[in-house]
C-alpha cells in the first residue's frame, strides 16, 4: 500500500474543481484496506471513499483520508431459470459494465447506460434513469468495515435503498444515525438480470424514439442505443465540460401537491409513481424560473438542460465549490418561491 500525500483531486472529480487531499490511498483489493488499517493514524482520521468522483462537490481541500476505489474485475457468477447473476469490481466504469453485459447477451441494465461513475458508487446513490432504478436489478454487494477490516455482504433490504439514497449516505450509529457513511468501502457488486427479459418503457423520451423509429417492442440493444443518444443530446460529457450530472433530485409529492402546482402551472412535467405519488421534473421547474444559462462566477446552469450545473472555466480557471453551492442555493430559493418545493441536491458536498 502506498499513501500519497498532498494529492491534487482536480482530475479525480468530474466537476474539475481544484482541491487537494492531504492523504490518498489507492484501493485495488481488500488487502490494501487491511494494510491501511495497520497505519498508525488511520483509525483516528475521517475517511472519504472516492469512486469516479461523479457525484461530488468539493468546497475546499480534503483533510480526511481519501480512499480511491480501483477494484477491477467482471464475471458471470451463475445463471438460474429466472436470472443471470453478474458481478463487477467497485472500481469498474459503470457504462463499460452495462455495455459488457449486453455484449454477453444479457439485458436488464440498458436503461441505466451512460450514467457516469463507477460500479461501486451505483448502490450508494441508487442510480436511476428512464423508469429503472439500481435497486430493481441489485442482488448483493461485498464491503469491508473500515474500522475492523471485516468483510460483510448486504442484500437489497440491508442497503436501505430509497430515491437516490442508501445506507451508505447516512451517518453511522455512533454519530446518531443508522448508516455506513465513512465506515465501509464497497468492493464488489452483484446484479440479478431477469429471464425472460422485458423492456422497461413509459418515459416520454423513450416513447418518442419508439414512435420515430416505428418500433413497438424494442430489443435491449435498441433501448441501450436510444438511452445513450438521448443522454448525449441532453447532458454534457464531463471530460469536455465539468459537471456532476443531475444536480438536484426530482421531488416526489402527494397527489394534492401535484394538483395544486398544476393549477398554477398547467405545463408542469410530472410522472406518476406506483405508490400513488408523483415525481416532478426538477429541470423543468428550474428552467421555468429562468435559470438556464445563468452563472455565478465559473459555475453555470447548462444551457441545454437546467438540471445540470457545469464548470464553465475548464481546468485552467475552474469553478470553485463555493461558486457551485452559491448558484445551487439561489436556484433552490427561486424554485421554492415559485412552486413551494424545496429541491434537494444529489451530489455529496465536502
Amino acid at each position: 500500500m502506498l499513501i500519497e500525500r498532498n494529492v491534487s483531486l482536480q482530475r479525480l472529480n468530474s466537476f474539475g474543481i481544484a482541491a487537494r487531499a492531504a492523504r490518498l490511498v489507492r484501493v485495488q483489493s481488500e488487502g490494501d484496506v487491511r494494510d491501511a488499517l495497520a497505519w498508525r493514524d488511520f483509525a483516528a482520521r475521517r475517511k472519504l471513499v472516492l469512486g469516479g468522483g461523479c457525484n461530488l462537490v468539493l468546497t475546499g481541500d480534503v483533510r480526511a483520508v481519501v480512499l480511491k476505489v480501483e477494484v477491477r474485475g467482471r464475471r458471470v457468477v451463475e445463471e438460474t431459470a429466472t436470472h443471470v447473476i453478474v458481478e463487477a469490481g467497485a472500481g469498474e466504469n459503470w457504462h463499460d459494465f452495462v455495455t459488457w453485459t449486453l455484449d454477453l447477451g444479457h439485458g436488464g441494465l440498458e436503461n441505466l447506460a451512460l450514467i457516469p461513475g463507477t460500479v461501486g458508487a451505483s448502490p450508494v446513490q441508487n442510480i436511476g434513469a428512464y423508469g429503472l432504478e439500481l435497486q430493481d436489478r441489485f442482488h448483493q454487494l461485498d464491503a469491508i468495515n473500515l474500522a475492523s477490516g471485516r468483510l460483510f455482504t448486504l442484500d437489497s433490504a440491508q442497503c436501505g435503498f430509497g430515491y437516490r439514497d442508501s445506507v451508505f449516505k447516512h451517518a453511522p450509529a455512533t454519530e446518531g444515525g443508522v448508516g455506513l457513511a465513512g465506515r465501509a468501502l464497497i468492493l464488489r457488486v452483484r446484479f440479478a438480470l431477469p429471464k425472460p427479459w422485458q423492456p422497461v418503457l413509459g418515459y416520454r423520451d423513450i416513447e418518442r424514439k419508439m414512435e420515430l423509429e416505428g418500433v413497438a417492442r424494442p430489443t435491449a440493444r435498441q433501448l441501450y442505443d436510444w438511452v445513450v443518444a438521448i443522454r448525449r443530446g441532453k447532458l454534457p460529457d464531463p471530460a469536455q465540460l465539468g459537471n456532476a450530472g443531475s444536480f438536484f433530485k426530482n421531488p416526489v409529492v402527494t397527489p394534492e401537491q401535484c394538483r395544486d402546482i398544476i393549477g398554477r402551472d398547467p405545463e408542469l412535467v410530472y410522472y406518476p409513481m406506483t405508490d400513488g405519488r408523483f415525481k416532478l421534473a426538477a429541470g423543468w421547474m428550474i428552467d421555468a424560473c429562468g435559470w438556464k444559462g445563468k452563472h455565478v462566477g465559473n459555475a453555470a446552469v447548462y444551457d441545454k438542460q437546467a438540471l445540470v450545473l457545469v464548470n464553465r472555466g475548464g481546468r485552467a480557471q475552474p469553478a470553485t465549490g463555493g461558486e457551485v453551492m452559491t448558484l445551487a442555493k439561489a436556484i433552490q430559493t427561486s424554485v421554492y418561491e415559485r412552486f413551494g418545493i424545496r429541491l434537494e441536491p444529489e451530489p455529496v458536498v465536502i
